[in-house]
C-alpha cells in the first residue's frame, strides 16, 4: 500500500514539473550532476527556489551549509553549520554522501579532506555545500554539468 501511494505521489511530482516548462527545464539541468536524481531535483526546486539566483555564499547560508562561528568575547569556538532550511540541509547531507561516491571531483575532494584528518561527517557536509555551489552556478549560468578534466 505505501508503495503504491509513494509511486503515485512521485508520478504526481514529476506530472507537476513536466507541465511547467521553466521547472521542467530547470530540472533537467540539475539531473546531469552525478547524484542528482528525480527526487533531489524535485525537493531542491520546491524548497530552495532561489537556487541560480543567489551568490555561493548566500545559497549555502540559505540552504544551512555555511560555516557561523560561535565565538564570544575572546573565546574563540568551531565553526558550525545551522541555520537556513533544514529539510534543505538533510536532504542535500544525504545527496552530498552519495555525490562524493560517484562524482569523481567530488570523490577526490572527500578524500583529500578525510587523508588531512578531517571527521567523516565534516568532510560529507563540505561535499554537500560544494554540491549546492555547484548546482547554484549551473542554473545561474544554464549549463549542464561538465565532469573537471582528470
Amino acid at each position: 500500500l505505501l508503495r503504491r501511494r509513494i509511486g503515485k505521489l512521485e508520478a504526481e511530482i514529476a506530472a507537476v514539473i513536466g507541465a511547467d516548462e521553466a521547472l521542467s527545464d530547470r530540472s533537467r539541468l540539475l539531473r546531469t550532476m552525478p547524484g542528482v536524481g528525480p527526487l533531489l531535483a524535485a525537493s531542491l526546486l520546491a524548497r530552495l527556489p532561489e537556487l541560480g539566483r543567489l551568490d555561493r555564499r548566500a545559497i549555502a547560508s540559505l540552504a544551512g551549509l555555511a560555516p557561523h562561528a560561535c565565538d564570544s568575547g575572546r573565546f574563540r569556538g568551531k565553526r558550525r553549520i545551522w541555520g537556513g532550511r533544514a529539510e534543505v540541509r538533510r536532504t542535500l547531507y544525504l545527496a552530498g554522501f552519495i555525490a562524493s561516491r560517484y562524482d569523481p571531483a567530488l570523490r577526490a575532494f572527500r578524500r583529500k579532506l578525510q587523508e588531512v584528518g578531517k571527521p567523516v561527517k565534516l568532510a560529507i557536509v563540505a561535499c554537500a555545500r560544494k554540491l549546492i555551489t555547484v548546482l547554484n552556478a549551473m542554473l545561474r549560468d544554464q549549463r549542464e554539468h561538465r565532469p573537471a578534466a582528470g
